[in-house]
């Protein structure tokens, strides 16, 4: 729409995770090296959280690119199952032979004896569930109990959770304190600052294409930090709209007016007070 009006060879701020767009911000790169570091020392489990929009599917994606070739992974990106569907999805996953019409019993024997195949072959299995906050609590007490099989030496099942806050709420039931107990590692994704909303901003639009002056103008990267909390889905709604107000107008950068143009029509952004919306 406007990208050749700004000399763009594509969209620079799409909603769908894409880890070619990666920005190694502090919190999100020290996450990723969290994970990478914790699952080659072969540790068990490993939580992530943040906030709706701070990258947490995509941290999720680059963990999975970083780990082929090196570890048989399990992707759960909808956990919202049964006991007896989770493993049977896990089972899927990991590459085990399940014959038709299996019942529980035989599809974590199933399990267990690929689990221990990889272990065999020095090749780690991971678990990675995404939108974690989203499974029942029965499944989430059966998910412990996978990582019980183990061998007298190693852990045959490591498992990553990622999740918003609403898992950490989840997890602190006394009922779940056995699985919480068992948690090595954890992580909580934080917004991005002023200087980390504008080096994102040129990190996209360099991708993109985009090689010239500074397209956003102070003005408009302190109204977008404000107004998106850091948050990188938001930040990225506001500077497509702010783009587009820009655009309709022939100008060539994005100003503060243009970027309350896209506050006013995003509402969960947040507003500005009275005296920014007068000015």
């Amino acid at each position: 729409m406007y990208e050749t009006h700004f000399g763009l060879q594509e969209a620079p701020f799409a909603l769908t995770p894409n880890t070619r767009y990666f920005l190694r911000a502090p919190s999100h790169g020290d996450a990723l090296e969290l994970l990478v570091v914790a699952l080659r020392q072969r540790e068990g489990f490993i939580k992530i959280t943040g906030e709706v929009g701070t990258g947490k599917t995509l941290l999720c994606r680059l963990l999975l690119n970083e780990l082929e070739g090196e570890a048989s992974t399990a992707y759960i990106p909808n956990p919202h199952l049964a006991p007896e569907a989770l493993y049977e999805a896990v089972a899927e996953e990991l590459g085990a032979r399940i014959q038709p019409g299996a019942n529980t019993h035989q599809v974590l024997k199933s399990l267990n004896e690929r689990l221990i195949a990889l272990a065999v072959d020095q090749t780690p299995a991971v678990l990675v569930i995404d939108e974690a906050q989203a499974m029942p609590e029965a499944t989430i007490e059966a998910l412990r109990l996978l990582t019980n099989l183990e061998t007298e030496s190693t852990r045959l099942l490591q498992v990553v959770l990622f999740g918003q806050p609403e898992l950490d709420v989840l997890l602190s039931r006394d009922s779940l304190r056995q699985l919480k107990q068992r948690i090595t590692f954890h992580y909580r994704l934080e917004p991005l600052d002023r200087e980390s909303v504008a080096q994102y901003l040129r990190h996209r639009l360099a991708l993109a294409g985009y090689n010239g002056a500074e397209v956003f103008r102070p003005g408009a990267l302190k109204v977008i930090t404000r107004a998106s909390g850091g948050i990188p889905r938001l930040v990225n709604v506001l500077a497509h709209k702010a783009m587009l107000a820009a655009w309709g107008r022939g100008d060539r950068q994005v100003e503060r007016g243009h970027v309350l143009s896209a506050v006013r029509d995003t509402e969960s952004a947040r507003q500005p007070g009275l005296l920014a919306r007068w000015i």
